[in-house]
Formats: C-alpha cells, sequence, structure tokens
C-alpha cells in the first residue's frame, strides 16, 4: 500500500475512533486498564498494518511501531470476515487461518470494549483507501471487534481451555489447585514439626541444666 495512503487511513481511523469514544465516556476508564498494551493488526490482502495502544484518552493508531506487542493479529480481510460468520468463532480463531501471537486476554477486553461502541468503520477507510479496499479493511476490523458481543464469555472459556488443556501452555487449573492445596499442607507440617522440634530443644536444656 502507498505509504501516504497508509498513514492517512490510519490518521483517519484514529479520528474517527476518538470521536465515537466521546459519546462513550465510560470506555475511557476500562481502556484505562489496557494502556500498557500495544494490539497488532496485521491484514495481508489489502496489506495494511495498524497497531492500536488503549489509554485513559483515548486511542493511539500508528502504521508503524517498533516496542513490544502484547497481542498480534495476523491473516487476510476475507479470513476476519469468516470469524465474524462463524458458527463457532473460537473454533476459527483457534483453528483458522487467522494468526493469533501474544496474550489473548488483553485483545478480549480490548474486544468487549470496542463491541460496546457504534463505531462506523467504514467511513473514514472508504475516503482515504477507495471503496474497495476501505470496505475490506472496514468489514476486517468490524468483525475483529463486534463478532463477539454476545460470545466474549464463551471466547474467554474455550481459549482458557485450549492454553490449559490442549497447548498445555501452563497447568490444568484443578492440577495447580492441588498442587497450592498440597504445598499449603506441607507447609503445615513443617510449622507443626518446627513447633515439637522447639519444644524438644528446650526440654534438652532443662534436662541439661
Amino acid at each position: 500500500m502507498n505509504p501516504t495512503l497508509h498513514t492517512a487511513a490510519v490518521a483517519a481511523l484514529e479520528t474517527a475512533l476518538n470521536r465515537t469514544l466521546e459519546l462513550a465516556p465510560g470506555s475511557l476508564a476500562e481502556l484505562e486498564q489496557l494502556s500498557d498494551c500495544v494490539f497488532a493488526l496485521h491484514c495481508t490482502a489489502p496489506p495494511l498494518d495498524i497497531y492500536l495502544q488503549p489509554g485513559g484518552d483515548g486511542f493511539r493508531l500508528m502504521g508503524l511501531y517498533d516496542g513490544p506487542v502484547t497481542t498480534s493479529v495476523r491473516g487476510e480481510a476475507s479470513d476476519f470476515t469468516e470469524l465474524a460468520t462463524a458458527t463457532d468463532p473460537t473454533s476459527m480463531l483457534i483453528n483458522g487461518q487467522l494468526q493469533l501471537e501474544g496474550d489473548s486476554g488483553p485483545l478480549i477486553e480490548l474486544q468487549k470494549i470496542l463491541a460496546t461502541l457504534d463505531m462506523d468503520w467504514e467511513a473514514p477507510l472508504v475516503a482515504t483507501l477507495g471503496d474497495v479496499g476501505g470496505h475490506q479493511v472496514a468489514r476486517m476490523l468490524r468483525s475483529l471487534f463486534s463478532w463477539g458481543r454476545h460470545a466474549t464469555d464463551s471466547l474467554t472459556r474455550q481459549l482458557d481451555e485450549f492454553i490449559h488443556e490442549e497447548a498445555r501452555l501452563t497447568p490444568p487449573r484443578l492440577e495447580l489447585e492441588d498442587f497450592y492445596r498440597d504445598v499449603q499442607e506441607l507447609g503445615q507440617r513443617v510449622e507443626r514439626l518446627q513447633s515439637r522440634t522447639s519444644r524438644l530443644r528446650q526440654r534438652l536444656q532443662k534436662v541439661r541444666a
């Protein structure tokens, strides 16, 4: 994509998004909780990179960013559309063509916030990218941030199950609970043993005296 058009599209989208946020001031407090996060959206067809940085005063959108990224989503505009129309969006996100990298939790929180906004994604993009490109990218953004309005709880649960059970990136929750319980019981046994040892020492001291 022409760098000038890219920059203009990102700037127009940032302006439109922050104007929409002015009508939903409650969302700003929620965005403040994500102020340390940066989200990368990489659309490969049509090519467009957008980095979103939330904050208490709104969004900062960038076309280029060299710092650490919290969550990255990559795919074609059609892949995002498939996500929005899938009967099982979570399965599509996990097993489809979209590539999700990083921490999914903050992305889910961001999606919840943006799903409540009455955002016109298309107007600022069509004005800068033209009818075809603007429409495709707008559909991508609309799909990513609106499909889960009624499914975020399910998404959170299923992603959590995927991370714990299928990917085995962390131990299952029940295993963690059993582990913490065993550690607590071990700590209590150590305390009792230390107490008995202390009493025995006191008795030995008295006998020697």
